[in-house]
């Protein structure tokens, strides 16, 4: 049954309701909190993972869709579950041959891609169920969960406590903030991995006459592992340059850059910044010139990880009903730059006892009028 919470008095309030969304195999529950504003814009978050599973924007006439990849019911999450909308960690991407050292003590990690760390792991923070800590709506609808990820899982050293805020204003703004504290020095880098397709999830249109922009100079470029090489790439002149609005599917299969070729797609970092910041900044903005949505992703992250669902083939069954493939969506993930720990000029992933770790990632969403990029 559906527990709608309400603001007496406040005909304005975006509001929240939690509903049953299924049971693990165990027989643990999962819910479904659903943040709803006036302006019709809802989305649905699982303690499954803390996924977000579902946002639903109008377009420029008004019409509320779907916009992300991801599955109707628990089922699809836990057999395919193509990180469509998780919360990734402990460590989000890549780190090389899961081995990285803290104070000269080595750690290994479980391996879960050719022989890398990816995501945390096969048992991320994507597969665990998390409590639902708060959920209150008013101006602001908010839903608050906690995971404490024990010293020790999937390789990684200390107890890491890590919440996840969501909240959905009445501006169409939705955040999404992780925070997480430790017991022992380790590494820290979670993010939210939701693949978007502003066109409408069910439209059966790709992500390619989309519009991309970037704010960013360079890139951290990778091998045919997807290991970054340590080098820092300009963009200018790179099929990677989206400084300027561009369309996505311009320049995705240019066979004489490796790294679309490494990637089959885009699939790499961009050097927003080299250092975390205090506030949030500009890091994409994605324009579908069909519906006329916008989406702007800030965060105070350095790094941005552009993918475009190269590896989508056919085998997922969304929620729609038709099969997801490469260029169905696209995922912009603010995080820490991939193999950090194993690359001192990126900067450090260090997470220390008595510290705070914080990811404010922002997704803005908004429309404009027919122009001539139609």
């Amino acid at each position: 049954m559906a527990i709608p919470l309400a603001a007496p008095g406040l005909a304005n309030a975006a509001t929240t309701e939690r509903k049953a969304f299924g049971t693990l195999p165990d027989g643990r529950a999962v819910e479904a909190i659903t943040l709803a504003n006036a302006k019709g814009m809802r989305a649905t978050i699982l303690s499954y993972g803390a996924i977000l599973q579902s946002v639903e924007v109008p377009d420029r006439a008004g019409k509320a869709e779907e916009v992300t990849l991801g599955y109707a019911d628990l089922r699809g999450y836990l057999e395919k579950p193509n990180y469509f909308g998780a919360t990734v960690g402990r460590y989000a991407n890549r780190i090389k041959a899961g081995r990285f050292a803290i104070d000269g003590k080595q750690y290994r990690l479980a391996l879960n891609n050719n022989g890398n760390a990816l995501h945390g792991g096969p048992l991320g923070y994507d597969k665990r169920l998390w409590t639902v800590e708060k959920v209150s709506d008013g101006a602001v609808a908010r839903v608050v969960l906690r995971y404490v990820s024990a010293d020790g899982e999937e390789g990684y050293p200390g107890a890491l406590t890590v919440t996840a805020t969501y909240s959905l204003d009445e501006d169409n703004t939705l955040s999404v903030e992780y925070m997480a504290t430790t017991t022992k020095p380790t590494i820290v880098n979670i993010t939210n991995h939701s693949f978007f397709n502003l066109a409408g999830e069910a439209s059966q249109r790709s992500i390619y006459d989309q519009f991309l922009t970037i704010p960013a100079d360079a890139t951290t470029p990778v091998d045919a592992s997807l290991i970054p090489t340590g080098a820092l790439r300009p963009v200018e002149g790179t099929p990677f340059d989206f400084r300027r609005a561009t369309r996505i599917g311009e320049r995705i299969r240019d066979g004489r850059d490796p790294q679309i070729v490494f990637g089959q797609g885009y699939d790499e970092n961009f050097v927003i910044a080299r250092d975390v910041a205090s506030t949030p900044r500009l890091h994409a903005r994605v324009e579908d010139p069909m519906t006329g949505r916008i989406l702007d992703i800030s965060s105070n992250q350095p790094g941005l990880q552009l993918y475009t669902g190269n590896f989508l083939d056919g085998t997922a069954i969304g929620r729609s009903g038709h099969a997801y493939r490469q260029g169905d969506g696209i995922a912009l993930e603010p995080q820490v730059f991939p193999d950090t720990p194993n690359q001192p000029a990126f900067g450090s992933a260090r997470l220390d006892p008595g510290q705070t770790y914080r990811n404010l990632i922002i997704y803005r969403f908004s429309t404009t009028a027919p122009s001539a990029r139609n």
